[in-house]
């Protein structure tokens, strides 16, 4: 039951995705792009107009504090003269040209008394009219009624020039534009970098598909990649060694099969050529013998056809709840004559009580009775093959453990694979089927075949299978 040891193909990884994007990437990249400008341009606008308003009502908000001060000096001198006409000028004045303001103050029946404004209207009053110019409607005026001991005697009006507080506005717009650039190169720069991180393991894993596909056997991705995508090449890179290995196994059976086909054939043309010429008699050691070379060549077609069943074994079973300890036990007493004519001894641990499981018997009978088949071909004389069945963990196991010569550490990865033989199995004749037929035979009851060797020899081999609780749940 040991498989064919063979060295480890070496990978040749493929190259890397180069400098440029493949169609994947262009698009993830524009997709990438469209999002960062349209988050940058948005950012932008709202930026700039929360700048706007900000620095206009913090703008309007000085006109006003000089408006007020304005009237509060205009209050004053009213109250000084005992009038307009020859109220002090000089304070209202001084404000108004601080401000860099077109002044115009009026009386309470709205008559100018006093303006500094450069044009006036029809009416005789500045440009600026009662509050519905120009000027009102940009928002650049400010105006504070003058009150004197609790009487509205007047009102002050300023009107600021166009360019007043703009240099402001200015030093924050470019500030905000700067920043705009700057965000809008760093999410193209960092959409770039992460385009070619996602982008790059797929077209590599893309690549050694190709050359895989093209004959190049050896191709393998080997993507170092987190997560998903490190999942991906490693498990692209496994399935790569699966197709190798099975290429290799179908390529050792052409030639296996040719030879252990050409050596009966070749005996029983021999003899019946021999019969047929007169050049022998028809005794019955002769047919005997061409007999044996006819039950070897059935005993290869029909390995061949048992491996073809098993694999189709998961649509075919016909379950039903078994007592696997009676199973057990007639599976080792239908082979214990096989066992004991190459010399083994035979025990067995089954235990008293009962153990259920759902399963189809003529199956599990089968891959029993490979099991031991295996032992009586691969143990030598005088060795010892333990039969054991437990329950453990929801689960029912089934052992098969011998004092034999034991499997190789390197070979034991392989021996479920289909048509892998060892180096014992290419000395006795083995064709590499029977442990392939267990582990399809335990795969379609829903269970697992393991195979363990120690060091001094040895192999033991544990079906589990899950218990009728187990299923229902």
């Amino acid at each position: 039951m040991t498989p064919d040891a063979r060295p480890a193909p070496v990978p040749a990884p493929v190259p890397g995705p180069g400098r440029g994007l493949g169609p994947l990437g262009r698009r993830l990249f524009a997709a990438f792009a469209v999002v960062a400008l349209s988050s940058v341009a948005l950012l932008t606008a709202a930026a700039l107009v929360g700048t706007d308003r900000g620095i206009s009502t913090a703008q309007q908000a000085d006109r006003q504090r000089v408006a007020t001060r304005a009237a509060a000096a205009a209050g004053k001198a009213y109250r000084e003269a005992g009038g307009w006409q020859a109220a002090d000028w000089g304070p209202v004045r001084t404000i108004a040209a601080g401000a860099e303001a077109a002044l115009t103050v009026r009386d309470a029946e709205a008559t100018v008394v006093l303006s500094t404004a450069g044009s006036m209207d029809g009416t005789g009053m500045p440009g600026m009219g009662r509050g519905t110019g120009a000027g009102a409607a940009s928002g650049r005026t400010a105006s504070a009624s003058v009150v004197v001991d609790g009487r509205t005697v007047g009102s002050v009006h300023l009107r600021f020039p166009a360019g007043a507080g703009s240099a402001g506005l200015d030093i924050a717009w470019g500030w905000v534009a700067v920043a705009a650039v700057t965000a809008l190169a760093l999410a193209l720069a960092v959409s770039w970098y992460v385009t070619r991180r996602l982008t790059g393991p797929i077209v590599r894993v893309a690549r050694a598909a190709r050359a895989v596909a093209a004959g190049d056997r050896t191709a393998r991705s080997c993507v170092a990649a987190p997560g998903e995508l490190g999942e991906l090449s490693r498990a692209f890179d496994h399935m790569a060694d699966d197709v190798d290995r099975a290429e290799q196994a179908r390529r050792r059976l052409a030639a296996d099969v040719a030879h252990e086909l050409r050596t009966p054939l070749a005996a029983l043309q021999a003899g019946l050529e021999e019969l047929r010429d007169g050049y022998a008699d028809p005794a019955p050691q002769r047919l005997a013998a061409l007999h044996d070379q006819t039950l070897r060549l059935g005993r290869i077609v029909g390995d061949l056809a048992e491996l073809s069943e098993a694999e189709s074994a998961r649509l075919s079973l016909h379950l039903a709840d078994l007592d696997l300890t009676a199973l057990v036990r007639k599976a080792v007493s239908d082979r214990e004559a096989e066992l004991r004519a190459a010399g083994l001894t035979v025990r067995t641990r089954l235990g008293l009580a009962p153990l259920t499981v759902r399963a189809d018997g003529d199956r599990l009978h089968q891959a029993l009775g490979n099991l031991l088949s295996n032992a009586a071909r691969y143990c030598r004389p005088g060795d010892t093959v333990t039969v054991t069945t437990s329950a453990g963990d929801g689960d029912v196991l089934i052992e098969v453990a011998d004092t034999g010569p034991g499997i190789p550490e390197a070979e034991l990865p392989y021996v479920f694979d289909r048509l892998w033989r060892g180096s014992t199995a290419r000395r006795t004749g083995g064709s590499g089927i029977g442990l392939a037929v267990v582990k399809e035979l335990a795969a379609a009851h829903g269970g697992t075949v393991t195979a363990t060797s120690g060091p001094a020899g040895g192999t033991r081999i544990v079906i589990r299978l899950p218990s009728p609780a187990a299923v229902e749940q």
